[in-house]
């Protein structure tokens, strides 16, 4: 999941809590080009004020639209947005994509205000839970999920019956990456890493540094990272990444890092830098093997990056590989990383 699908949820939430009705939307399928995948979310009022994204834009409009002239009243309801060549022309779905949304009609209760706030706890990290949805009645329940794996929707058909009978829409931790300490290569992976989705929190307690950064929506931490890191911050969904090229603030990082279930863990030096650390990790830090395996260093893809955006951006890019479990695109994982002094 994405930090947006936070947002959605955490505004969702709030809205019930005043009372509105609202309309819960989220992406089942899509063919063809989409900008959001399945399970990404949009949570909508009446009056046509809404958060969160379908498509980038298209599909938005004709979904408030229709809202406003009342199409969805019914508890649940599956739409299917550029399926034909006139609605694709009206709505520009990009390469001739098609787009499968669950829309489901909510009132302000008690049931559904809990509801929200399992999700939104879902999204922080607490546990992963699948999501079922009956498409007759908008009945929904929640379920630990015992899986951890599998595509992000299901459909459940009843035997015999062509159409599904319910949704599950796995829900997991929203991603997150931790920027140990600053940097201007750590500035450009903000700015990355937020436009791609993710929530960032920049840790760092040199008072000068704080006072050059500034990202619009990414949290700032005066502490070291290592205690923020150390404090139980991270979940499966967490990328942690040191590029100060400071030992001090560094090091003590992945010491840190590698204790908990991060998903990503990497660290800025040449190979030279990094064979030092790695030693350097293993004598002071008393890291094992396997440990020291686990963080990437040196860090990102291997691009031919010189300047600080561009180490940014093999960085992101290699954290956004590690996430949708590729490969390198190299058959020599050492060649394939960015060779920082």
């Amino acid at each position: 999941m994405r930090h947006l699908d936070l947002q959605v949820i955490t505004q969702a939430l709030e809205w019930a809590r005043d009372g509105e009705t609202l309309w819960l939307c989220t992406v089942l399928s899509t063919y063809g080009s989409s900008p959001r995948a399945p399970g990404s979310l949009l949570v909508a009022r009446g009056d046509g004020r809404y958060i969160g994204s379908l498509s980038g834009g298209c599909v938005e409009d004709a979904f408030i639209e229709a809202l406003r002239d009342g199409v969805f009243n019914q508890p649940a309801t599956v739409v299917r947005y550029g399926e034909s060549q006139e609605e694709s022309q009206r709505l520009q779905l990009p390469c001739g994509g098609v787009l499968e949304v669950l829309v489901e009609r909510h009132e302000a209760n008690d049931e559904w205000m809990t509801h929200l706030e399992v999700l939104a706890a879902t999204l922080l990290g607490q546990k992963r839970l699948v999501r079922r949805v009956e498409l007759a009645s908008g009945r929904y329940r929640v379920t630990l999920d015992a899986q951890h794996n599998g595509p992000t929707v299901e459909r459940e058909r009843r035997e015999g019956e062509r159409e599904p009978s319910a949704v599950r829409v796995r829900v997991g931790p929203a991603l997150r990456l931790i920027l140990a300490g600053i940097s201007p290569v750590a500035q450009y992976c903000a700015e990355f890493a937020r436009t791609l989705g993710y929530e960032v929190i920049v840790c760092d307690p040199r008072e000068e540094q704080r006072r050059g950064f500034s990202v619009e929506g990414v949290e700032v931490q005066a502490i070291l990272p290592s205690l923020f890191i150390s404090s139980g911050a991270c979940h499966e969904a967490t990328a942690i990444v040191a590029l100060t090229h400071d030992p001090r603030i560094d090091d003590l990082a992945m010491i840190e890092a590698v204790r908990t279930p991060a998903f990503y863990i990497g660290v800025m030096g040449s190979q030279q830098t990094s064979q030092k650390r790695a030693a350097r990790l293993a004598r002071s830090g008393g890291l094992t093997d396997e440990q020291i395996a686990r963080i990437h260093m040196p860090i990102g893809l291997d691009l031919g990056s010189k300047a600080p955006a561009e180490i940014a951006l093999a960085v992101v890019a290699d954290v956004m590989r590690v996430y949708n479990g590729k490969t390198t695109m190299t058959m020599d994982d050492e060649k394939a990383a960015v060779d920082v002094v």
